[in-house]
């Protein structure tokens, strides 16, 4: 006799992505709106570098909110995105006695310490709500839409991870003004992407204001119109495919050369250190080469790319980019994750996309003299 069962469920996921400025002046009820039983004692992970600057305000908004509260401190930056880290997080969440299904753990900083909240919280009791506050560019117009969690592993970036997104993600511009210069160019880094692969009127706020926009720590009056379409075009292409069973996804632009490369610039010394932001937009520009390639940028278009991107602070270009072997060790790897295909996005003129599938050795070698010609103009 052979038995068989079959069990069919769902799981419907519903997040809300808020703009709460000023969130924690301590009249303004935002927050408060998403915490839950105020009685509830709440575990607030903090990144360092946030802390340098807010933790009074940050802990005074619960103080005078009368909402009891511990606080851990948690470094920011990739080398922190480790397991040592993740295990420390989650015994100070085991001491703390979190409840499971209460909304008690609340992540408030960059990218890094964000995914490491995120894993954390996938991971403990098999899963207990969080709230994500984004306190960087990057986080503000990337972290924020997606479920996805991760840190580092055998130096491949994000290679454990969970799809586990928050209760809300909570967004307040009033954390930019703080920002160091990099912070903001990688946080344009994700939204140039944006621009040149599906948003072409985002693109061309970006390529008119990107100088003021770098320079100002992104004050300038087309701010929330920046935001506000990145976020936009985040969440239409990622909510029908949250789990990415469809592994065609335009948002991986600037994501198929530049994990290998990023992950071993902060880890060789005798070229400079990428941080993601840079060195997705390299790569975005380094695919940009291969769309002219193949004739679907223009050579005006791919100047225009070139020309935003050092109007945003970014860099253009990085030792590991003209080297072969390992662009096409990077390739490689992102093949493996696109299980078993390349599925490379690249611009079909400003704004829109294709996918290639046929990239050889011999042509990103083709790819790498273009990047060189353009970069030495």
């Amino acid at each position: 006799m052979k038995n068989n069962w079959k069990i069919n469920t769902s799981n419907p996921i519903t997040y809300s992505i808020s703009q709460i400025e000023n969130m924690f002046d301590v009249d303004n009820t935002g927050l408060i709106d998403y915490i839950g039983d105020l009685k509830q004692k709440k575990l607030l992970v903090i990144d360092v570098n946030v802390a340098t600057h807010y933790f009074t305000r940050i802990t005074q908004y619960f103080e005078a909110n009368n909402i009891p509260y511990q606080s851990v401190l948690l470094d920011g930056g990739e080398c922190n995105k480790s397991v040592e880290n993740l295990f420390i997080l989650l015994e100070k969440m085991e001491n703390f006695g979190l409840n499971r299904r209460d909304i008690s753990l609340i992540g408030i900083g960059g990218g890094v310490v964000l995914d490491l909240v995120g894993l954390a919280a996938s991971m403990y009791r098999r899963g207990i709500p969080y709230l994500r506050i984004p306190t960087t560019l990057l986080g503000i117009v990337d972290v924020s839409v997606a479920a996805k969690t991760g840190i580092n592993y055998m130096t491949r970036r994000n290679r454990l991870g969970s799809y586990y997104p928050p209760i809300a993600s909570l967004l307040d511009t009033t954390f930019l003004p703080t920002l160091k210069p990099i912070e903001i160019s990688s946080g344009l880094g994700e939204i140039i992407k944006i621009g040149v692969i599906a948003d072409l009127d985002l693109f061309n706020i970006l390529y008119n204001f990107g100088d003021i926009l770098y320079n100002n720590n992104f004050n300038h009056h087309t701010s929330h119109e920046v935001i506000h379409r990145a976020i936009s075009v985040m969440k239409n292409q990622l909510e029908h495919n949250l789990w990415e069973t469809d592994l065609k996804r335009s948002m991986d632009f600037g994501h198929s050369f530049s994990p290998i490369i990023e992950m071993r610039s902060l880890e060789t010394d005798d070229v400079p250190s990428l941080s993601h932001g840079h060195a997705v937009a390299i790569d975005i520009l380094f695919s940009c080469c291969l769309s002219y390639k193949r004739g679907y940028l223009t050579k005006e278009d791919l100047d225009k790319v070139y020309e935003t991107s050092k109007k945003l602070g970014l860099p253009t270009d990085h030792p590991m980019f003209y080297d072969i072997n390992i662009l096409w060790e990077s390739l490689s790897d992102t093949v493996k994750h696109r299980n078993g295909n390349q599925n490379l996005p690249i611009p079909n003129g400003l704004g829109s996309h294709i996918f290639l599938n046929d990239v050889t050795f011999d042509e990103v070698i083709t790819i790498i003299n273009i990047f060189k010609d353009i970069n030495e103009k």
